[in-house]
């Protein structure tokens, strides 16, 4: 709605950066409260998160395209989609890369990896291996959450303040079940429950705040580079749905309730879009 959109720009004002500024802290809040949840609900069942992570995904499938690809599109001069399918394809890549170098993240929480993953750690004094594994883990997490504050800084440098919105929201709402879900991972691997709930809030904040300042700063300084930016973003989102989320929650036998959650996601950005548009 056009009334968001306007008291979104009265209490922050008309400066990029500091739009995407605050996208970045509201999606990192987002996360933390998510992180946070495991404080009062103590033992969520699989198919609960399953579901939960299920409408995460839809809510970010949506939003590449309705939030970033079709955007992009509209911004190339002409109209041309080469330069956003461009930056799909790289985005793709830097994450595939990226997932190479480091740990697959689920391994280090449930011992599970794909078999192209790079080798866990080596054999270790046991406070050794705990604080490796630690250090991996948040590497691994740092490039899981990278191309969402990306994404929310290249909305806001974008200039169109409506669709950043529904971006920030979308991305937001998401990360409230992933933070939840990730916190349950670490507490069954042995961390403690307290300590890491704000951890996991610190680390979203460390990633995806100057990522959402970078991203709009990026393509405010280069217009030129604004569909290419839109396109490594929904790239980046899309491998991470298709490689991380959705295997994740379709290997507990919860299949279907998570296909149900995903398409509940893809319908809420869709409304948030529209709405947010009109």
């Amino acid at each position: 709605m056009a009334q968001a959109q306007d008291i979104f720009v009265d209490l922050v004002g008309t400066d990029p950066l500091v739009q995407g500024l605050v996208g970045g802290i509201v999606i990192a809040a987002l996360n933390l409260f998510g992180a946070s949840l495991v404080l009062v609900w103590r033992d969520p069942s699989e198919r609960a998160l399953d579901s939960a992570l299920g409408f995460a995904a839809g809510v970010m499938l949506a939003a590449s395209f309705t939030s970033l690809i079709l955007p992009g599109i509209e911004a190339t001069p002409g109209g041309s989609p080469i330069p956003v399918l461009s930056g799909v394809v790289l985005g793709g890549l830097f994450l595939d890369r990226a997932d190479m170098l480091v740990p697959h993240a689920h391994y280090l929480l449930t011992g599970r990896r794909r078999p192209d993953a790079a080798d866990p750690p080596v054999d270790l004094p046991v406070s050794e291996e705990r604080l490796a594994s630690l250090v991996l883990f948040v590497l691994a997490i740092t490039l899981h959450n990278m191309p969402e504050g990306l994404s929310v800084g290249v909305g806001f440098g974008s200039g169109d303040v409506a669709n950043a919105l529904a971006l920030m929201l979308a991305i937001g709402i998401q990360n409230i079940p992933e933070g939840l879900a990730v916190s349950v991972a670490a507490i069954n691997a042995g961390l403690d429950r307290r300590a890491y709930a704000v951890f996991a809030g610190v680390r979203s904040g460390v990633v995806e705040i100057p990522l959402a300042v970078f991203g709009a700063a990026a393509v405010t300084l280069a217009s030129g580079i604004l569909p290419y930016a839109m396109g490594f973003a929904a790239g980046a989102m899309l491998f991470v749905i298709s490689d991380e989320i959705i295997p994740e929650t379709h290997t507990r036998g919860h299949e279907r309730i998570a296909t149900l959650g995903t398409m509940l996601g893809i319908v809420v950005m869709l409304f948030l879009d529209v709405s947010l548009a009109a």
